[in-house]
């Protein structure tokens, strides 16, 4: 019986030397390239946290700022992004305190440079009060985004404004798109990866109705979730109501933006790969079966037939490239990786990631569909997968370092977000799927010494001479009950033959499966293949929740962002000041003490206190005061305070536009010649 060693994982496995015993060491080149690649690996594992890449842009400032009091009304509202959004004529709604609109419903471009930024005209003649600034967008990476902040005019009031609680791309209808999205990721694996174990390492394999089966589920579950996609986009970035999924308006936005034209796109290319797995199923397949020495279908000699499988199988294998290349492209070319820093190296780092994934993963399920309800596979179509692992996990770990630190950017975005917190769950899992593997590696390397031992021994002692037996029985009983019902007749009838044929093929398959399912051996591989092929499953699950996470370079800069503006509706309770002053004249000494509630921006009292040295109020003829906020150049804003009673200055009503660190400075004078500024900085908001 010709022996089988399959193996999973994706540390490379040379051929079993039958003097290598179980506690013997490994040649050194063997170990410093396993090190090698554990570490690589380690390293880019950051390798999952990078897949398809994704990332939400963040609103990282806005003129007025959230929570800002101004004095005067803005001529438009504006907003600055983190990187490129798309926004439609209505994304920007201001409302006025009782709900009404308050700008054109004209939405602006007003990004320059490096700076993305929006922007809608507000109405003229705009009453005092707390206006709120509502906004819908959707990020590079196609994902829905929105918020909303407020900001003042002239003074705070109560607002009548009342939005949703629900954040876009959430509820029913966001529950259906990440499934979709979960299911094209795994079609896209399995489709790509189940025709790359077969062009790659198993052509016999093209044969095999459980692997026709796994790829053929590939390629319906990705065209499947794709349309599902392409039809849930509009109610996904738009309504959140499932009912506008057919709404042919919303579908004809879907298709003019860049993600529809991408799921568009994907649609076309499935078409190609339907064509090349229909190939690959049937001439492929044929030709493939043919046994050495018989003509091909073209009716050559033996060595035109291994020249035209050879072409055929390049022909499919460039083929096949371009067209899963393309096909990887759509998530690229709509997604993070087309935006923010340096898009051009990104995207096909993308794509090289996405082919990776799909060749070790995919290769993965067909080697544990092949050990589970498959035929025996072939040693050497095992050591050529190891390969192929091998230098798909050097792909992952290159261009998963790349694509980490493009989207997490710092250690303390790797330990602080959740997306960083995600990728670092990734490299356990990876470090755990590593480890299932090397036991798989010791599993066939069991596997390859018992096939050593099984050669040598005497025929009548394999589990083929047992088969054989088993077959010639059943044959020999088969034809007596045969003859006996109809004589030597029923033993030459055509069809009766075919139908034997039949039952001593059933005979012999079932002996064949019932010797493997013994083995504890193959017992023990299929296991552990199944627990990788487990892993790998949690491990495609958490990319597609990083794939609707925020990265931490973003959530960074949006939290700075969040915190600045945040600060401006803090009301931090009465600041108080004590300058002293000295005029140069006959009394004009003393010390000014100024409050000011609640230091926060938007309306504020102030009290101002003259005292001479000895701390009795001091009577002047005239005191101003003004404030600056010299970071943002804003100012000097002057205040004239109304005499309450001797030494005592009022303004009821100071606006200060927003937080920061304000330099007041007093005006003293205590004569009609001598007079004197004093500042000093008091923290608003």
């Amino acid at each position: 019986m010709t022996a089988t060693a399959p193996l999973l994982g994706a540390l490379p496995t040379g051929p079993s030397h039958p003097r290598t015993g179980p506690g013997a060491r490994r040649p050194l080149h063997r170990r410093v390239l396993a090190a090698t690649v554990l570490l690589g690996t380690v390293l880019g594992l950051l390798l999952f946290g990078a897949a398809p890449a994704s990332a939400h842009a963040a609103l990282t400032g806005s003129n007025p700022q959230d929570g800002a009091v101004v004095a005067t009304a803005p001529s438009e509202v504006k907003l600055t992004f983190s990187e490129q959004i798309a926004m439609g004529k209505d994304s920007i709604r201001v409302l006025e305190p009782s709900g009404k609109r308050a700008d054109r419903a004209t939405v602006r471009d007003l990004s320059t440079g490096g700076t993305i930024a929006y922007g809608v005209e507000l109405l003229p003649d705009l009453p005092q009060g707390t206006y709120t600034v509502a906004w819908r967008a959707v990020s590079a990476d196609s994902h829905p985004i929105s918020g909303a902040f407020t900001f003042s005019i002239g003074a705070h009031s109560s607002t009548e404004v009342a939005l949703s609680a629900q954040e876009p791309g959430t509820g029913v209808v966001g529950v259906l798109y990440d499934i979709a999205r979960y299911a094209a990721y795994t079609g896209f694996v399995l489709m790509v990866g189940g025709a790359s174990f077969i062009l790659l390492c198993w052509q016999r394999g093209a044969g095999v109705r459980p692997v026709q089966r796994l790829i053929i589920h590939g390629w319906v579950t990705l065209t499947a979730a794709t349309l599902a996609m392409l039809l849930l986009r509009s109610p996904y970035t738009g309504s959140g109501k499932l009912a506008d999924a057919f709404e042919l308006s919303g579908l004809r936005d879907v298709l003019e933006s860049k993600t529809g034209a991408a799921l568009v796109s994907r649609l076309l290319l499935l078409g190609a790969a339907a064509l090349f797995i229909a190939v690959l199923f049937g001439s492929y397949a044929r030709r493939d079966a043919e046994p050495d020495g018989t003509p091909g279908d073209d009716g050559g000699d033996n060595h035109e037939s291994g020249v035209g499988r050879k072409d055929l199988t390049f022909g499919l294998a460039v083929g096949g490239t371009v067209v899963a290349a393309g096909i990887a492209a759509t998530w690229a070319l709509s997604e993070h990786a087309s935006t923010g820093i340096q898009p051009g190296v990104a995207m096909p780092v993308d794509v090289i990631h996405l082919l990776a994934v799909a060749t070790w993963l995919g290769g993965l399920g067909a080697l544990l569909t092949t050990l589970y309800r498959g035929p025996s596979i072939e040693e050497e179509a095992v050591r050529k997968f190891s390969r192929v692992a091998f230098i798909s996990v050097v792909a992952l770990a290159a261009t998963g370092l790349y694509q980490s630190w493009r989207q997490v950017g710092s250690w303390s975005a790797l330990t602080g977000t959740s997306y960083g917190r995600l990728l670092l769950l990734k490299v356990a899992l990876v470090g755990v799927l590593l480890g299932v593997a090397w036991l798989s590696r010791r599993w066939t390397q069991r596997l390859g010494r018992q096939t050593e031992s099984d050669d040598t021994a005497g025929a009548d002692d394999t589990p083929g001479a047992t088969e054989t037996a088993e077959e010639t029985e059943t044959e020999t009983a088969v034809v007596g009950v045969s003859t006996a019902a109809g004589g030597t007749v029923a033993a030459t009838d055509p069809v009766r033959e075919a139908q034997l044929a039949r039952q001593r093929a059933a005979v012999a398959s079932a002996g064949r499966k019932k010797a493997r399912d013994a083995d504890p051996v193959r017992s023990g591989l299929r296991r552990s293949v199944l627990a990788e092929a487990g892993i790998a499953v949690v491990l495609l699950a958490v990319t597609t929740v990083l794939t609707t996470t925020e990265p931490g370079r973003t959530q960074e800069e949006a939290a700075k962002s969040t915190g600045s503006s945040a600060a401006g509706a803090v009301a931090q309770g009465p600041a108080e000041l004590k300058i002293p002053f000295d005029t140069g004249g006959a009394n004009g000494k003393g010390t000014v003490r100024l409050t000011l509630d609640p230091a926060s921006p938007g309306a504020n009292a102030l009290h101002l206190w003259i005292d001479d040295p000895a701390g009795a109020p001091l009577d002047v003829p005239e005191v101003s005061v003004s404030f600056t906020l010299e970071d943002k150049q804003i100012g000097p804003l002057p205040t004239t305070p109304q005499r309450l009673a001797a030494g005592h200055w009022t303004a009821p009503s100071v606006q200060i536009p927003m937080p920061g660190d304000w330099k007041v400075q007093v005006t003293v004078r205590t004569s009609d010649f001598d007079q004197v500024t004093v500042d000093e900085n008091v923290k608003i908001g």
